[in-house]
């Protein structure tokens, strides 16, 4: 698939006013990744935060989405330089980045994700640019990846507008468990604190033209529409793992 073009339109859709939903592998099959890429998402973001997902597996599992036409996302298990130059050498179209809690940070992440001059990411030959047969039309876009932010800390939120006005931020992903042991109240998500950051979360993005979304784990297209229409505009709907629990354990005592 063109990555770029991919990425492109996802950006354009969000920077519109729409809404852009992809989905989450944490199971490292081929086969998964071929049947979540005929999908219909836009992105599928591979977990190497939670999942068992190693780097050498990362180009066949993008493959497999790229056949759906999926745009293939990494959900990096830190920020660090090697994370982020491992996951898009691969052939990652850009990045989902946990636990942001400053401008400073996520403007560390973003430049170790780009190709100079827009960043400091080392240049060579990679899966990403066909080990060079593409190397000139992989500059582009490696000047910038997509770049999701995760919000999962109560110092995240104290540090949002911050975070907000990085340039080349293109969407917030807020965690609500990490969010929420933060805070004192893991899993207490009908809290009305908990109900009240996430608010403020989602406005002070809209304030700043930055979509903010969610992940909602489990596959409920009503919740999924409850989020749209509350505003969120980049969601993850659901994990493969749990697609495949809600099914296998359905009506079974």
């Amino acid at each position: 698939m063109n990555r770029l073009k991919a990425v492109r339109e996802i950006r354009a859709q969000l920077k519109s006013g729409g809404h852009s939903i992809g989905s989450w592998m944490q199971i490292p099959h081929p086969a998964i990744a071929e049947i979540m890429g005929q999908g219909g998402y836009d992105w599928v973001a591979v977990d190497m935060e939670h999942g068992a997902v190693a780097i050498h597996q990362l180009p066949d599992l993008f493959r497999a989405l790229e056949l759906g036409g999926t745009l293939p996302l990494v959900r990096l298990a830190h920020g660090q330089p090697k994370d982020c130059k491992q996951a898009l050498d691969a052939g990652a179209g850009g990045v989902i980045v946990p636990m942001i809690e400053s401008a400073e940070q996520l403007a560390g992440v973003r430049d170790a994700c780009r190709w100079p001059p827009a960043g400091t990411r080392g240049v060579g030959f990679s899966r990403a640019n066909l080990f060079g047969k593409h190397f000139d039309a992989y500059r582009e876009e490696a000047q910038a990846p997509l770049l999701v932010a995760m919000i999962e800390h109560h110092r995240a939120v104290a540090n949002l507008e911050g975070i907000l006005a990085v340039d080349g931020l293109d969407a917030i992903l807020i965690g609500p468990y990490d969010l929420s042991a933060s805070m004192g109240l893991t899993a207490q998500f009908d809290h009305p604190e908990f109900c009240a950051v996430m608010e403020k979360i989602r406005a002070l993005a809209e304030a700043h033209a930055v979509p903010a979304g969610l992940h909602v784990v489990a596959p409920s297209r009503d919740e999924l529409n409850r989020r749209l229409d509350e505003g969120y505009r980049f969601l993850a709907y659901s994990i493969d793992a749990v697609m495949l629990n809600s099914v296998v354990s359905h009506g079974v005592d």
